[in-house]
């Protein structure tokens, strides 16, 4: 298996992003190897028959153990403080995994209403097939999350971030509501990334993440992972899901984002530079009807963000005046910025939540939480700041 470096807890994350989880191959190569293999062999019948009761730690099939993916594993868990890491193939991959080990018929689930499109569809319509309760609240209600939980809860789900309302949701109050109803706590921290938000830190139970956003950051490879310090879930349920059911994530992608860790502190930081920059700027033009942003004092959890992230994040939403005619010709006006649903990119990336990653939902479902026809949702690259703001400005023309 290698030599595995000095697990330090006491790195800094900048550090951890570049060395943690690092294991040479008897070849001491400098650079983490990609170990593209399916299975392991061994040197005797006992030995594997030793590994498959779990009497031997080794690798034992790529689709539950891997080098490559548990050198990603083990980075991940050090950047958030956890002490078991489960890497995915997608981010829903790594959603759905934490959601059915933590549920089972009869059970009740309470999750915030502003979720991404298809963890919307797990909470309302896959997982009640099965026989779980779900109950839906407005996340940024402390109010709702009482009733809610005034009854036993298996578990709380949500996102913050929201995706794309950027709500932000109190982790240390409902994580406290949440524990007395007896909830394991989920958060999809995929919005905030581990670099402007600890949720672990915050009381939650259990991290989930899709690494396809900003840990891989160049839109290249799909990956999730789910971070936990509850040992006793993740070697219980967790283990036998991602060992049974085969969400695994592939050896080259593990590489993919093993190494885009090592910038993602970086990435983040010039990410949300210019976010705030585009913010100020969105806000000040007449075509924008409002603009949501956690980094400006108009956000309505603005205080809140700033306690709980060291971040504004990289993703702004803005409702456009008009109706949605302006507002896809607006989107088509665009010549840097490219329309997409992806985010976490190095390319500014916008897209049309109402018609695309939350079409699904009625229309009085979509306004519920916030998606009109009007709003759109850009993720801030790395391009120069001021060539996204001349872009932003001259498609806003069609909107005057």
């Amino acid at each position: 298996m290698g030599t595995l470096n000095k697990r330090n807890k006491n790195w800094r994350d900048a550090t951890k992003l570049v060395r943690g989880g690092t294991r040479r191959s008897d070849f001491a190569e400098t650079n983490e190897a990609i170990f593209l293999t399916s299975g392991f062999v061994y040197e005797s019948a006992n030995q594997a028959q030793r590994a498959f009761k779990g009497e031997e730690d080794r690798f034992i099939y790529s689709r539950f153990t891997n080098p490559t993916v548990g050198m990603f594993e083990e980075r991940m868990a050090l950047l958030e403080n956890a002490t078991a890491c489960w890497a995915t193939s997608t981010g829903m991959a790594a959603v759905n995994a934490a959601l059915i080990a933590s549920l089972k018929s009869g059970d009740r689930l309470v999750a915030s209403k502003a979720l991404f499109g298809s963890c919307d569809y797990i909470c309302r319509d896959l997982l009640p097939r099965f026989g779980v309760e779900t109950v839906m609240v407005n996340g940024t209600d402390l109010d709702e999350w009482e009733a809610a939980l005034r009854h036993p809860t298996a578990a709380v789900f949500m996102e913050t971030p929201s995706n794309p309302q950027l709500d932000i949701i109190d982790l240390t109050e409902v994580s406290k509501i949440a524990h007395k109803a007896g909830a394991r706590v989920i958060v999809d921290n995929v919005l905030a990334t581990p670099v402007l938000q600890k949720p672990l830190e915050l009381g939650a139970d259990v991290v989930v993440y899709s690494a396809t956003k900003h840990i891989d950051g160049q839109g290249r490879a799909m990956g999730g992972c789910i971070l936990t310090n509850d040992l006793d879930w993740s070697n219980g349920d967790l283990k036998q899901y991602m060992r049974h059911a085969g969400p695994s994530l592939s050896p080259f992608n593990a590489w993919i984002h093993l190494k885009s860790l090592e910038t993602l502190e970086i990435r983040i930081q010039q990410h949300c530079r210019s976010a705030k920059k585009i913010a100020k700027f969105l806000e000040n033009q007449r075509s924008i009807k409002r603009v949501l942003f956690p980094g400006l004092k108009s956000h309505p959890q603005y205080d809140l963000a700033s306690k709980q992230m060291s971040g504004p994040g990289t993703v702004i939403c803005f409702e456009l005046e008009g109706d949605l005619e302006c507002t896809f010709d607006f989107m088509d006006s665009l010549n840097l910025i490219d329309i997409s649903n992806n985010l976490g990119d190095t390319k500014s990336l916008l897209t049309h939540p109402a018609t695309t990653t939350h079409q699904r939902l009625s229309q009085e479902g979509r306004l519920d939480v916030g998606i009109t026809d009007t709003l759109v949702r850009l993720s801030v690259g790395l391009e120069d700041v001021d060539d996204i703001i001349e872009d932003l400005s001259q498609a806003l023309v069609v909107c005057k």
